[in-house]
């Protein structure tokens, strides 16, 4: 609920696009950013709030008039622009559940998911079309294919119609499904950056908590410019009451982006918030420092995905004006918001524990959530307790409770059953996967995924901890500790280094030596017995910043394997 303007009455999520679309019409909700003329004067389209509510309105009625009614489950394969905005707004106030799977996860992936969500439908642009002929995902449950945006029915050999057909037959709009808060809204898939990619099933009440939840934390208030470069969040903004502007980038490739086409938009529609990855982040101030650059619109960056490094933080924070910080919100799409903090807090305090070997802080548990810290299990725990909570100070799982925590995994009983528990009064904990420990301030500090922790006998090594030390290296862009298995039965522990600038040969002995020498004073790091040299981490494909530490110890294992 946007304090003071919207009263939600219905669950449905799209009711809060109707709210500001009757209490602002003409209110601008989306600019799609074309870049500039010759001129330099920016290029765009526009809907207003009355547009879009319309919009979305037919297509909703186009929906139900074609037999894709209440329930159906609908693959969603568009790029973020105005028939992204105006279809998901369209299939929540139709009751149609989407499937949303990230293209980048890769073909085998996309199969899976489908072969899971059971898709009956399918909305997508014509490559996502040509692709699903192609690869063949869904084809066992998928009846129905519609094209989004220009190409061409009979080169596709498709001919189940297209979405301004679909809006041609929604002309006089329908009234907005009213869901029970408890209905299945959409499955929303992971980025599968520790794991297959799972579909977590998101609930029409799960969608409202989170909304608000994000609203709250950061007091974002209407007539904000939010410029969104992650598409999943964009659709938040209209929700708030913010005018939402879609820059031209890859939102699958973040770490890739032209900063320019970040610091144009920035400065042509005043952005008032920006939520992006940490790798987003780099370009960004990378650019900004090329151009000398500030951002005196901005009142908030949010960035999320992974931790965000100091090293940008400390570059970012100062092309901000007071009182305006970078916040990291700490979650997964199982649950988000957990957590919170700001760049003053990490750059002003934290960090030095970090450098220290200590973990990431990553702030106090945001408003309506509960955090404990359990024992580090790989088994399933059917049960809560409070015989379960570790005292302060003691590392373990980290496990939250709370309304935007999500309760099952579409079609995955084992993983549900190993990520989920339930306490005597019935609250679903979600178990976050994540090694942390809770300090004397209530903070949570992250230790690293337990998948990933390095087992030496009775000695455990934690991601974060080691590499927190590493980092402090000007020589480290970021490092990956990893347990590489060169023989059976052994275990070597290995820090992989990203470096800032080629190396030669004998530039890499020399800092590798450096390295090994700075971690022999902190009882982690120290334990580290290679380092090696990568010029770019594999990373996830949503954010570009989730190393996939389980691919470097693959080859970690192979090289020890092979040589000296």
């Amino acid at each position: 609920m946007i304090q003071g303007e919207l009263d939600s009455r219905n669950a449905n999520i799209a009711s809060r696009l109707k709210e500001a679309a009757a209490h602002a019409p003409e209110r601008v909700a989306l600019i799609v950013s074309h870049g500039r003329d010759a001129s330099g004067r920016p290029i765009d389209t526009r809907l207003t709030y009355a547009e879009l509510d319309r919009d979305s309105d037919r297509i909703a009625a186009g929906l139900l008039a074609k037999g894709i009614t209440p329930g159906t489950r609908v693959l969603l394969m568009v790029p973020p622009g105005l028939d992204f905005f105006s279809l998901v707004f369209a299939v929540f106030k139709a009751g149609v559940v989407p499937i949303v799977i990230d293209p980048g996860i890769g073909p085998r992936a996309i199969v899976q998911g489908c072969r899971e969500s059971a898709p009956a439908a399918m909305i997508g642009v014509r490559k996502a079309l040509f692709a699903q002929r192609l690869l063949g995902f869904g084809r066992a449950t998928i009846t129905r294919r519609i094209l989004a945006g220009p190409g061409g029915l009979p080169l596709l050999g498709i001919n189940h119609g297209t979405l301004d057909a679909i809006r041609a037959a929604g002309t006089h709009g329908q009234p907005m499904v009213e869901p029970d808060p408890s209905a299945l809204a959409a499955v929303l898939f992971t980025s599968g950056s520790t794991g297959p990619p799972k579909g977590v099933c998101y609930t029409h009440a799960i969608f409202q908590a989170q909304l608000e939840a994000f609203r709250a934390l950061y007091e974002i208030e209407p007539n904000e410019i939010d410029l969104c470069t992650f598409p999943l969040f964009a659709l938040y903004a209209p929700a708030l009451g913010m005018t939402a502007v879609v820059p031209r980038m890859d939102p699958t490739r973040p770490g890739r982006v032209d900063p320019k086409r970040i610091l144009e938009p920035l400065a042509d529609y005043r952005a008032t918030n920006l939520f992006g990855s940490p790798a987003l982040l780099r370009r960004l101030v990378e650019g900004a420092e090329d151009a000398n650059v500030r951002f005196p619109t901005l009142k908030r960056v949010v960035s999320a995905g992974a931790p965000a490094s100091p090293k940008t933080l400390e570059r970012l924070a100062p092309r901000l004006d007071p009182p305006a910080q970078i916040h990291t919100p700490y979650g997964a799409t199982e649950s988000l918001p957990v957590a919170s903090i700001a760049s003053g807090v990490i750059l002003g305090e934290t960090r030095k524990a970090t450098d220290q070997g200590l973990g990431v802080c990553v702030g106090k548990p945001a408003p309506g959530i509960e955090v404990a810290i359990i024992p580090t299990r790989d088994d399933a725990i059917e049960r809560m307790s409070d015989d379960l909570r570790l005292p302060t100070g003691e590392t373990g799982e980290i496990a939250v409770a709370g309304k935007v925590v999500t309760h099952t995994y579409d079609n995955r009983p084992e993983a549900t059953r190993l990520a989920k528990m339930v306490d005597a009064s019935g609250r679903v904990w979600h178990r976050m996967g994540d090694l942390g420990r809770l300090d004397d301030q209530g903070r949570i500090w992250f230790l690293g995924r337990k998948s990933q922790r390095v087992v030496l006998g009775d000695l455990t090594l934690y991601t974060l901890a080691c590499e927190g030390v590493f980092n402090t290296h000007p020589e480290v862009a970021r490092s990956a500790l990893v347990g590489a298995r060169p023989a059976r039965g052994v275990v070597v522990p290995v820090i992989w280094i990203e470096p800032v600038r080629r190396l030669g040969r004998r530039e890499r002995a020399r800092v590798a030596s450096e390295l090994l020498n700075l971690a022999r004073e902190h009882p982690q790091a120290r334990h580290v017995e290679r380092v090696l040299f990568r010029a770019a981490f594999p990373v996830d494909v949503r954010h570009n910043s989730k190393i996939h530490r389980e691919k470097l110890a693959t080859w970690a294992s192979r090289l020890l394997a092979n040589g000296p």
